[in-house]
């Protein structure tokens, strides 16, 4: 693991929907306020970013954007944290969420996530560690339906297709929903959203459809292999049970420093006297 690349500055995590299918635990609550192993769901999110050098935050909130941005100011003072507001989160998906960011990310690499994703540190510091500029996070090990958003790669990790739609027969495995994309990507991929939202039959697409059509384009995306490492995206009450069997630790912020020291411990445990 590389501990002195230079960390992306901004992370754009995507906090605007209802959340729905987790009824009644969302009845009262934000989805991503609910808790996992005695932590917050966003608040984990955001420890790991720190852990990895992430200092600047675009969250993008629709609904109780209220009790999320009290949340976060109130639990991560002096923090870098900018909130836009998708007021159309009812009737509205990912892909217009994603574009209502593109005034604030402007021409800044960044880290996309969905909110709802609960996920071990080492995903976030191997997608940083990247040398790549567009790469999405993918794993092998999951039994693949319409619900998944599958990943076809050539033999290079180079994405060919992606989307819900993708034959599962032919994909390689499941994106997680956390991607990095590069300083001139960006701007295409806005462009791309932009363009799309345009067709109000548009309004409920996801990201990736945007994603899709650069590909289409040209634009090179590759494919992270994470399989084995533990992350669990949470949409049903099953799997809020997983999340909380996976991390059921509270969170806390660890620098690359202390990372590193950990590791090689693990790695060369001293001899008991």
């Amino acid at each position: 693991m590389n501990y002195d690349n230079n960390r992306p500055p901004m992370a754009v995590i995507l906090a605007a929907g209802i959340g729905s299918r987790l009824s009644p635990l969302t009845d009262k609550s934000a989805k991503s306020l609910l808790s996992v192993g005695g932590s917050v769901i966003l608040e984990r999110m955001i420890r790991n970013c720190l852990s990895c050098g992430m200092s600047q935050f675009v969250l993008v909130l629709g609904h109780r954007a209220d009790e999320i941005k009290q949340f976060v100011d109130k639990t991560f003072r002096g923090i870098r944290v900018t909130y836009v507001i998708n007021d159309r989160y009812r009737d509205t998906n990912t892909g217009y969420s994603l574009m209502l960011a593109s005034t604030v990310v402007g021409t800044a690499e960044f880290i996309k996530f969905d909110a709802d994703v609960v996920f071990d540190t080492k995903i976030l510091r191997a997608l940083v560690d990247s040398e790549l500029p567009n790469v999405l996070c993918i794993d092998r090990n999951i039994a693949l339906a319409d619900e998944e958003v599958k990943v076809i790669t050539d033999d290079q990790m180079r994405v060919r297709e992606i989307g819900k739609t993708v034959d599962p027969k032919t994909a390689l495995g499941e994106s997680i929903g956390i991607e990095k994309i590069s300083a001139f990507t960006g701007p295409l991929l806005f462009a791309e959203l932009k363009e799309m939202m345009e067709n109000a039959g548009n309004a409920q697409e996801y990201y990736e459809a945007a994603y899709a059509r650069l590909i289409a384009k040209g634009m090179p995306f590759h494919a992270l292999d994470i399989t084995g490492m533990n992350w669990t995206e949470i949409d049903t009450p099953e799997d809020f049970a997983t999340a909380n069997a996976l991390f059921g630790t509270p969170i806390a912020t660890v620098s690359r420093g202390q990372q590193r020291a950990l590791d090689e411990a693990r790695t060369n445990p001293r001899r008991s006297i």
